[in-house]
């Protein structure tokens, strides 16, 4: 790398953007200053670019690129070409002689290359694709041995080490391989084996612990599974004797035997079992027949069989405290022995089994070096599969991050998810959006007008924003359908979810106001007419009931004839009337009067009214037309942008396209079903120009 490296920039969206000229420009991209990139960071997923590059470039496996993450893979793929000219062909194929000579001690890229070729029988071949690639990592990982260090019990040959790799997988967990299979690592297996070779540690022992004979290892276990118990009823019956008055204190109380009679009981019952072993009284011996806690009578059962009648020699069915004791000292070894027993999935298991799997350490063991032995070659070949995804994409990549030459130059940048048609529109500007909700809140700040639409492909669902850059929003609204094109040309049924109005133009801010003005107007005649069709439905609702029950009304004693009556207007809302329209009428005429004095000045005056009333929404529109801006669309979906990126109306004109019949169609403008002047339409044309009229002569005094 050169020291200082001259870059060359264009400008576009007000920004100044580097220039890839070159593998130059690429081999010492790390050199541009950051605050120049464009983005700083973009998503890995939901972007039109290959994702298994973008895995290459993202080391941390974040699911995001960043600036030091996309300049280490520049300088990589520049280290292993001989010219970094060749990034720029945006191909997946490299000549074997393009490869550089690797680093001392390193297997070279093109001695990798070459072995692919020749296991794929392309020994005449010159040049690697990717698909060659793509082909030998298949191979691979249809092979015995395929380098990942894992292997499944289909790996081995004899039965007995494939029902050790069973039952390792059991105890220790299995894990993926390549294939999606499920085998052992190298971790896993020496795991298993340590617990194997501490199995057959302690069972060695068995020997000295004097466990060896059935008769000990019995009473050492029938010992230690009522061990506490017996303690526990050995210490209580002492503290009987110490003081008579503790022994009902000792012994469960009747409101305990009260509440288990009121549950229904079984001998495993944990209420029952914590009880005390039996009676408590003081200098009182252990029954171990009769009389005792039905929860423990088969363990204390046990206890006398293997422990007390073989190492006591006693056949009665009671045994004193010191009895115990003696007992204890007996199986103490045995019992110290038995508690050293490994926690292990293995601890049931027999000494012949535990010398058996001993003996299968080695050929499992030697199953893993052998795989392993192919992980070099495996690690060249995804190194492979990266250069060659960087020489096609990483010029790509660089023209949609560093700079949005891609974007300015309308050849389609990654964020741009495909074409949206819909209002006799096409919009270029759509962006993939997870969440609608959390997107808006802040692509709302780009002053874009942007339709957010629910696209459908059978049961395939996703949702984009789309960005009206040009012509008029007044029939864009939620429910619209459309049909939305994404990048590989599969059309999708769009439905506008919801949507953020902005101005698209200033001429479309210019008549904004009228076409408010009148929409409610029509609202209001629309409101006025539904009001009046009410009233008068409910009136002569009101006349059908009276004349259907006009003989009803007539036969009533006292009914006043007055109230049949049809209304009759008064003079005095008349004249009222009449003087409120006459006023009207001066005024009118007044301002008619003046507006005629201005002479010449009435087209000046025309436009000041006219500015009056469209200045304020053309210079607002205006305003947000300088600040429309791409950034926050994209940081929205997961970017990272450095600069304000405009959208101004020349480039919005070119994003948002209406339609147009083209240049050389053949038109027939008749239009059988137009609209014909009707009367209305002709009294009001001959109106004004009577109107006109009046006021020509008036103005030249052609009467005096």
């Amino acid at each position: 790398m050169h020291p200082t490296h001259e870059f060359k920039f264009f400008r576009a969206g007000g920004v100044d953007q580097v220039l890839i000229r070159d593998g130059t420009d690429i081999a010492n991209i790390g050199q541009l200053d950051q605050k120049l990139w464009v983005a700083l960071a973009c998503p890995t997923r939901g972007v039109e670019f290959d994702s298994r590059t973008l895995d290459f470039i993202d080391t941390d496996q974040d699911g995001r690129i960043r600036p030091p993450e996309l300049i280490a893979a520049c300088e990589w793929a520049c280290a292993h070409l001989r010219d970094p000219d060749e990034l720029m062909d945006c191909v997946d194929g490299i000549t074997l002689d393009a490869f550089s000579a690797s680093a001392q001690g390193e297997l070279p890229l093109s001695e990798e290359a070459r072995r692919v070729l020749d296991h794929l029988q392309k020994q005449d071949a010159n040049v690697i694709t990717l698909d060659d690639v793509m082909q030998r990592s298949d191979t691979l990982a249809a092979m015995r041995f395929n380098g990942d260090g894992i292997i499944t019990p289909d790996t081995a040959t004899e039965e007995p080490v494939r029902r050790t790799l069973q039952w390792i997988a059991e105890t220790q967990g299995s894990v993926k391989d390549c294939n999606g299979q499920d085998g052992i690592d190298r971790a896993r297996a020496e795991a298993f084996f340590a617990e194997v070779e501490a199995m057959r540690l302690w069972q060695a022992g068995d020997d000295e612990a004097a466990c060896s004979n059935g008769h000990t290892l019995q009473a050492a276990e029938a010992v230690e599974a009522v061990r506490e118990k017996v303690d526990d009823f050995f210490a209580r019956c002492r503290v009987a004797a110490y003081d008579i008055q503790s022994v009902a204190a000792l012994n469960a109380s009747p409101e305990t035997y009260e509440a288990l009679g009121a549950e229904e009981l079984t001998l495993d019952n944990q209420r029952i079992a914590a009880l005390p072993l039996a009676t408590i009284a003081p200098g009182r011996t252990l029954p171990l027949r009769t009389g005792v806690n039905p929860a423990w009578a088969e363990a204390l059962a046990n206890l006398q069989r293997h422990a007390v009648a073989p190492l006591l020699g006693q056949a009665h069915n009671e045994m004193d405290e010191p009895a115990w004791h003696e007992l204890l000292r007996r199986v103490t070894s045995c019992r110290e022995w038995l508690a050293a027993k490994p926690a292990s999935p293995l601890a049931e298991l027999d000494s012949g089994t535990i010398t058996a799997l001993t003996a299968m350490q080695a050929p499992v063991l030697a199953l893993i070096d052998q795989d392993e032995e192919a992980g070099p070659h495996n690690a060249r070949l995804r190194d492979l599969e990266k250069l060659l995804r960087l020489k096609r994409d990483l010029l790509v990549l660089l023209e949609n991050f560093v700079s949005f030459k891609a974007f300015y130059r309308r050849e389609g940048a990654i964020f741009q998810a495909g074409t949206l048609y819909l209002d006799s529109r096409s919009c270029d500007l759509v962006v993939r959006v997870d969440d609608i909700k959390q997107h808006a809140v802040l692509a709302g700040l780009a002053k874009t007008c942007l339709a957010y639409c629910e696209c459908r492909r059978g049961s395939e669902k996703m949702n984009i924003v789309a960005a009206f850059t040009a012509g008029d929003v007044d029939f864009l609204f939620a429910g619209r359908n459309g049909v939305f094109y994404d990048r590989q040309g599969r059309d999708w049924d769009a439905t506008i979810t919801r949507l953020i109005e902005n101005p698209t133009s200033v001429a479309q801010a210019f008549f904004s106001p009228y076409k408010k003005f009148v929409r409610v107007i029509e609202e209001q005649v629309a409101r006025r007419a539904a009001a009046s069709e009410a009233t008068a439905q409910g009136t002569l609702s009101s006349l059908a009931t009276g004349i259907a029950n006009v003989d009803k009304t007539a036969a009533a004693p006292g009914a006043s004839t007055a109230a049949r009556v049809p209304g009759r207007v008064d003079v005095g809302t008349v004249a009222a009337i009449g003087v409120a329209m006459g006023s009207i009428s001066a005024v009118l005429v007044a301002l008619f009067s003046k507006f005629i004095d201005l002479g010449q000045w009435i087209p000046i005056a025309m436009a000041g009214v006219v500015l009056a009333i469209s200045g304020p929404s053309m210079l607002i529109a205006w305003l947000k037309l300088r600040q429309r801006s791409l950034g926050p669309l994209l940081d929205a979906s997961g970017w990272a942008i450095n600069g304000r990126m405009k959208v101004n109306v020349r480039l919005g004109a070119s994003l948002s396209k209406t339609a147009q019949v083209p240049r050389h169609a053949i038109r027939m403008l008749r239009d059988p079903f137009a609209e014909r002047p009707g009367l209305a339409g002709s009294l009001t044309a001959l109106a004004l120009v009577s109107v006109v009229a009046v006021v020509a002569v008036w103005k030249l005094e052609l009467l005096q």
